[in-house]
């Protein structure tokens, strides 16, 4: 049977290299428009649209943080659970060692970012800056370059960059919470709850469940708690065992048809909102303090806690590695958990907000301790994989 076009285009999203490729894509389109026309771009993304009402006349920058990153959160919330619940983290030996190195790969950049930058990185929340490893980006490079290595180096990088991007949403929702309304909050969370309760008895019209998630995220939005906290509450809150007579799970169905928009348009979209940094700017975050907070601890802090929290676990006997897996493979994964991108700079974004100067600094910061995790973990993968080619061992 002839594929169609469409279905070919979403298999083509689906695959991990297309999303490192097109978010590199967005980076390069984003840094060229905004050094060759940047009152074009400015105008563009800070244009307001939408109603005065619950505060959603915003920029359009922000509709896409807000708005259409919601949806990414929600692929990750997907994940997590399905993970956790039947997947490669069921059971608490199975995820002790992506927690370890999770936990691992939050504290250390935290300590690394408020040492480095002598304290100044706890203004504003920035240290929360180097926390997050963006998931699309990181396995993008290990698909690009590590493909030849045991299927448990991916399952490990997955792991903890999900364990790791939920631990960054809980800090979006507890550090950049203003004004706190408690009423809009629990209206939100009982839409969740009916979104949750109307998967689990399969009523999944997009009728229904389309105007359901619309006014979640309205309420979480007016609450003051950051929008794209909707988008994790509903996922983790998705069925992702399937019934009996049922093919695949709520959560497959959606995370199928969400996954290439999330991938492909979503991430891309909003690393063209948020990598347009001038090109002046690179010489001044390198004086900038916390620019040098947040690029030591992407940098050096994620490897020594990503790598230091698994070596923890396995000490102290509360996991192993996965099989075919040894120590060799775990430093390039701790050095892929310092691509930050989409979520540094979305904390970037709310930590500065109100300072374009430092907003910039932040971002640059990010978009070069990214790009240089991903070039060290490129060589890294590539030695790894002609090393276990000399030796005779297998791909896969």
């Amino acid at each position: 049977m002839e594929t169609r076009p469409t279905g070919a285009l979403a298999d083509f999203l689906r695959q991990e290299t297309t999303g490192g490729r097109l978010l590199l894509m967005a980076t390069a389109a984003a840094l060229a428009w905004a050094n060759l026309a940047p009152g074009a771009y400015e105008q563009l993304w800070g244009a307001e649209l939408g109603p005065d009402r619950l505060h959603l006349r915003l920029p359009v920058a922000a509709w896409v943080s807000d708005g259409l990153l919601a949806v990414f959160f929600f692929v990750a919330g997907v994940e997590v659970k399905r993970e956790l619940t039947v997947g490669e983290l069921a059971g608490w030996r199975a995820a002790a060692l992506p927690l370890f190195a999770a936990g691992g790969g939050m504290v250390a950049p935290v300590l690394v970012a408020l040492a480095v930058s002598r304290g100044q990185a706890a203004e504003g929340g920035a240290w929360a800056i180097p926390v997050a490893t963006d998931i699309a980006f990181a396995l993008g490079v290990l698909a690009l370059a590590g493909s030849a290595l045991p299927s448990g180096v991916r399952v490990m990088l997955l792991s903890m960059a999900v364990i790791d991007d939920l631990g960054a949403i809980a800090l979006i929702a507890v550090l950049f919470t203003h004004g706190l309304n408690l009423w809009w909050l629990a209206a939100g969370l009982a839409l969740c709850g009916i979104h949750g309760l109307a998967q689990r008895h399969r009523l999944g019209s997009p009728w229904l469940i389309i105007p359901l998630v619309v006014a979640a995220w309205v309420c979480i939005h007016a609450s003051g708690v950051h929008a794209t906290v909707a988008g994790i509450v509903l996922g983790l809150l998705t069925p992702v065992r399937a019934a009996r007579g049922e093919k695949e799970s709520p959560a497959e169905r959606l995370e199928h048809r969400l996954h290439p928009i999330s991938a492909g348009v979503i991430v891309p979209l909003f690393a063209l909102a948020a990598a347009g940094v001038p090109l002046n700017a690179i010489g001044e975050s390198v004086g900038d303090a916390v620019a040098q907070g947040v690029f030591a601890g992407l940098l050096a802090g994620k490897v020594l806690g990503v790598f230091g929290g698994a070596w923890l676990a396995v000490r102290l006997r509360l996991a192993t590695l996965p099989e075919g897996v040894v120590w060799a493979d775990v430093l390039p994964i701790a050095v892929l958990g310092g691509v930050g991108y989409t979520v540094s700079l979305l904390i970037s974004r709310l930590a500065t907000a109100g300072d374009p100067a430092a907003a910039e600094a932040a971002s640059t910061a990010v978009l070069a301790a990214s790009l240089a995790a991903s070039l060290i973990a490129i060589v890294l993968l590539r030695m790894r994989t002609h090393r276990r080619a000399a030796a005779g061992v297998p791909a896969g």
